[in-house]
């Protein structure tokens, strides 16, 4: 039991400092591209990412995780996708004022719902507490719908091969790593309740 504790102590601890440095990575490269350009689409993704790290520090710790090796694939290629975007040259797909509003919209949205669940947050499938407040009585992921809008903006900003190819994969993860943190969730009675109610996953009225 001990040495179980231990091990999952040095497994949030390495999952800390993974979210630090890849979050430094994206940092640099965003500023860098912002004080060239002067384009702030991805200023609202690194805003975004922000409360990930943030809400990563300050969770609660969970009473039911899921420690398989396959949900924490999932998550890492999840996480990691994000912070592994590049702004480029190429020309944007649409004007920056359209790119910057969608961004925007994306991460209102992000926000509400991580202030909404507060220290309920956290990385691995888990159960840190339900909640069904806010933009949760629409939808089961409102973070990870706001998190799909932030980067359909970056790409319509940043068209280039590599971003797409990455953000297909981590979002294909994203939406599998939603589905996997609601079979933790459906031990708990009152999350069952809950999705009786709200049968939306991501986008209500569509999945």
């Amino acid at each position: 039991m001990v040495d179980r504790l231990r091990q999952r102590g040095i497994t949030d601890f390495a999952a800390r400092l993974a979210t630090a440095a890849l979050f430094t990575l994206l940092c640099t490269n965003l500023f860098a591209d912002f004080m060239r350009t002067g384009h702030a689409t991805g200023l609202m993704l690194l805003a975004s990412e922000v409360l990930v790290v943030v809400f990563t520090i300050l969770r609660r710790r969970a009473t039911v995780i899921d420690e398989s090796t396959s949900a924490a694939t999932v998550t890492g290629i999840s996480l990691a996708g994000p912070w592994l975007l590049r702004a480029g040259d190429a020309p944007a797909l649409a004007p920056e004022v359209v790119t910057v509003m969608i961004a925007a919209i994306g991460l209102c949205l992000v926000v509400v719902a991580k202030l909404t669940l507060g220290r309920s947050f956290g990385l691995i499938p888990a159960n840190r507490g339900v909640v069904v407040a806010g933009p949760y009585t629409f939808m089961r992921h409102p973070i990870y719908t706001g998190y799909l809008v932030t980067h359909v903006a970056f790409i319509a900003a940043h068209p280039d091969m590599l971003n797409a190819v990455v953000m297909v994969v981590a979002d294909g993860a994203l939406i599998v790593r939603a589905l996997m943190e609601e079979r933790v969730l459906r031990r708990d009675a009152v999350y069952r309740q809950y999705c009786h109610r709200v049968t939306w996953h991501l986008v209500p009225g569509v999945f």
